[in-house]
């Protein structure tokens, strides 16, 4: 039976020691959304399959991630999280078994998107996390539940990458089940219980997201700032490994986990931001790092023949999109108390599109199509940002 008490009055919103397995949780669910892209390689000489298919193993995972984030993540408001974050922990560690046991390409294909669907515990936890927190703290606690994830997302290239060249693709999905089952015994043990917040009908739930998204201009901009973002970041990470098994790099999965690692800078800064977010400055960081996101395209390019630019390129790029999440969610999750599982679905619910684009834009013009590609979709937030803010009617 689960230790886990409901909050009190008498309680801390949010003690350390849960803060912090909340964190964790989120930072290595999320990862299991990266595994494959160091891996692909790999898994297309032994299934096999050509560059262009592969390349639906990443696009496949983020486009069941979208599935899950619009038909799923809005259930937080409906049902309890602590329930439904072990239920989805689980799965995903089913899932993550399956990808690993899988003999085909199609298999592989359709592990692929049940894994995105199912991986849903961290966009359940920040939501959790924000309830719990004070008003006066909030930007804070969102900094370090999304420094969890960010972690996540860049260090799973890393230990995918080594696991893979020492073991094989196949064993990083091993080791992944094994950690998805630890963490639900962990979660069980550290998770409150809150209750619900939304009483009705599945389908007004899920309309009520769209309610949300026309009623607030906040949530509008916030939107299209993360959708645009998260496609660059998703453009450069799913098709950097391509770039470096070419000439003249000729390197493996190892080289681009080894990327990670340079952005665990950002990954630590965002408590500092969204301490400014508490402060109000949160659309401000949010547009100067738009433009940090799209200076560091311009460093991909010119930089293309040079690991030391494409380093330096990795840590701009994660810093600006990192940074200029944590503004976002600590802007928005403010806006309507009791819906920020369904505000949450607003925000992430994009993903696929940018693994797509970069997919195909790799497969028709090379670097220079990625990096085009990436730029053009970030001008779209720029061109927001340099307007005012409708304001709320």
């Amino acid at each position: 039976m689960s230790t886990a008490r409901p909050r009190t009055a008498d309680a801390p919103a949010l003690p350390l020691p849960v803060l912090t397995v909340m964190s964790v949780a989120s930072g290595a669910g999320i990862a299991n959304l990266y595994y494959n892209q160091p891996l692909l390689e790999q898994m297309a000489r032994t299934l096999p399959a050509s560059e262009e298919l592969i390349g639906l193993v990443p696009t496949l995972t983020q486009v069941g991630y979208a599935i899950g984030m619009l038909l799923l993540v809005p259930l937080g408001d409906m049902l309890p999280r602590r329930r439904l974050a072990l239920l989805f922990t689980l799965l995903t560690a089913a899932m993550a078994l399956g990808t690993a046991l899988n003999p085909t390409l199609p298999v592989l294909l359709g592990f692929s998107l049940l894994l995105g669907v199912s991986n849903m515990t961290p966009q359940l936890l920040i939501p959790l996390a924000a309830t719990l927190s004070t008003p006066e703290d909030r930007g804070r606690v969102i900094g370090v539940m999304l420094s969890g994830i960010f972690a996540g997302v860049l260090l799973s290239r890393t230990l995918a990458g080594f696991v893979g060249d020492a073991f094989g693709w196949r064993a990083m999905f091993w080791l992944a089940t094994a950690l998805m089952l630890i963490l639900t015994a962990a979660l069980a043990v550290a998770l409150p219980t809150t209750p619900p917040t939304h009483q009705g009908r599945y389908r007004d739930l899920l309309g009520s997201v769209l309610t949300l998204v026309r009623e607030q201009p906040v949530l509008q901009e916030a939107c299209l700032f993360g959708f645009t973002l998260f496609a660059a970041f998703m453009i450069f990470w799913s098709n950097l490994i391509h770039l470096m098994v070419a000439p003249p790099f000729e390197l493996g999965a190892t080289a681009v986990g080894l990327f990670g690692i340079l952005s665990v800078a950002a990954a630590l800064a965002s408590p500092i931001v969204g301490r400014l977010a508490d402060r109000g400055l949160a659309r401000r960081v949010a547009g100067a790092m738009i433009i940090f996101t799209i200076a560091s395209f311009g460093m991909f390019w010119l930089g293309r023949a040079s690991l030391v630019w494409i380093g330096v390129g990795v840590l701009a790029m994660d810093l600006g999109t990192q940074l200029a999440h944590v503004s976002n969610q600590s802007r928005i999750l403010n806006l309507a108390p009791g819906a920020q599982s369904r505000i949450q679905t607003a925000y992430f619910a994009g993903g696929g599109f940018g693994a797509a684009t970069g997919s195909a834009a790799w497969s028709h013009w090379g670097w220079a199509g990625v990096c085009g590609s990436a730029v053009a979709i970030l001008l779209i937030p720029l061109a927001k940002w340099l307007l005012p803010l409708r304001p709320t009617a």
